[in-house]
């Protein structure tokens, strides 16, 4: 990407003390936003690149961070450093929730940000304050998780608004240590909508799927396959081509469970032999 394309856009970094998880939300009418803006890392920082976007700005501000420096410190260094800063626009969160934003004088109306507790919001090209204004209150009053919170801020930032051309693409990158799949890697959620007429509603409709696929198991959700469900288990492998008939014993059935769960990818909650996590088996319902 040349350093002088315009990435127009509002979005959100913020940092998760409960869970030391760190994200960025971000939507804008430009191609693939998600490849330019956002940029996070374990333990380290999160950082939202935009306007006439720097892309160093991402992975220079995380090894600055991961170096000591704070989100402010940060922020001053990388646009101290940058002739064109003030054609620049860059939020920042590093691991202890301190924030920083930066918007440049050069930047196109409307633009500006604002930092709250543990968060970063700012955009440009916008029809006005009201959609950072919004962004903000939303982080600050959705409950749930990180990515929950972010694309929440990210609605209202929308509804407030938005950016003034319109919609194309959105993403959503929430990092925690360990927290990816199979735990070796700190991506929690990785998302992008790359070129869609509501690329937040879609958004939050493949959020809604990843957490479905990949989400954690909370005990209460563990059922044994046993009675009326394991009957109900049967039928529906039965319909869905796993099973040839529905009188059989445990162990084709399991096998077939099993198969239907490493076919439809919800291996991240499989549970021990006997066993089905409720959403598995709402999902497995649902193939009438």
């Amino acid at each position: 990407m040349k350093k002088d394309q315009i990435v127009a856009t509002f979005s959100i970094v913020a940092f998760d003390p409960e869970t030391d998880s760190l994200g960025v939300a971000v939507q804008s009418k430009f191609l693939a936003v998600g490849s330019v803006v956002p940029w996070a890392r374990a333990g380290v920082g999160a950082v939202a690149t935009q306007a006439m976007a720097n892309y160093n700005y991402g992975p220079r501000g995380l090894d600055l961070m991961s170096e000591g420096n704070s989100a402010e410190q940060t922020v001053e260094a990388l646009t101290s450093a940058d002739e064109d800063r003030e054609h620049r626009q860059v939020g920042v969160v590093d691991a202890r929730g301190r924030a920083s934003t930066f918007t440049g004088s050069e930047c196109f109306d409307w633009a500006g940000g604002v930092t709250g507790e543990h968060y970063a919001a700012q955009g440009n090209i916008l029809v006005g304050k009201e959609t950072v204004e919004a962004m903000a209150s939303a982080y600050e009053e959705t409950g749930g998780d990180l990515a929950t919170r972010l694309l929440g801020a990210l609605d209202a930032g929308q509804v407030a608004g938005g950016d003034s051309r319109g919609e194309q693409s959105a993403a959503l990158l929430v990092v925690r240590e360990g927290g990816g799949y199979g735990g070796d890697n700190d991506r929690i959620v990785d998302l992008r909508v790359d070129d869609h007429p509501e690329p937040i509603g879609e958004l939050i409709r493949i959020r809604d799927l990843h957490t479905l696929y990949f989400g954690e198991t909370s005990p209460d959700d563990v059922i044994a396959v046993d009675g009326d469900v394991r009957a109900e288990v049967a039928d529906a492998l039965l319909r869905a081509g796993y099973l040839e008939g529905s009188d059989v014993g445990d162990e084709d059935l399991f096998d077939a469970l099993s198969a239907y769960i490493r076919t439809e990818n919800f291996e991240e909650r499989e549970q021990q032999r006997g066993y089905l996590d409720r959403a598995v088996l709402e999902h497995l319902n649902r193939k009438r």
